[in-house]
């Protein structure tokens, strides 16, 4: 049943792909994608590209698939190893959801992060508290890793 929805995403994506990303399958294997976000343009990652793996598991969609970052973001809900705090990517998960809605959702939180449940209580103060400092920094991360 998984391969089959993938299959359907997968289609559904190329039909009709979300603005700033795509996806699709590293080499054969369908339960393993990358995934390219554009850095969105009213944000400190404007200009980036950013790399995303996703591994979807064997009872999705029942089950999140799993989704990181392998460009390195500054960012208060991405971690050094790519991990994203984002709440449908764990409890709010429905089988409802797509791909297409996760990727959009990851582009929203670039530009709109949520200080309040950090995955770096560091960059979320720094946040909260300098925000010319924080949007300078993701600013120069993104020139760093995501501008090749």
């Amino acid at each position: 049943m998984a391969s089959k929805r993938i299959q359907k995403e997968l289609k559904d994506l190329q039909k009709d792909p979300p603005a700033a990303c795509s996806a699709g399958p590293v080499g054969e294997d369908m339960f393993h994608w990358q995934a390219t976000i554009m850095g969105p343009p009213d944000s400190p990652f404007a200009g980036g590209v950013f790399l995303v793996t996703i591994h979807f598991p064997p009872d999705y969609p029942f089950k999140p698939p799993k989704v990181s970052f392998k460009t390195k973001v500054y960012h208060p809900n991405i971690n050094n190893s790519g991990s994203i705090c984002l709440d449908i990517l764990k409890d709010q998960w429905s089988p409802a959801l797509t791909i297409s809605k996760v990727l959009l959702s990851i582009c929203s939180l670039l530009t709109d992060p949520n200080p309040d449940d950090p995955l770096v209580p560091e960059i979320a103060q720094l946040y909260k508290n300098d925000r010319g400092k924080y949007e300078s920094t993701a600013q120069a991360w993104t020139q760093k890793y995501a501008m090749g």
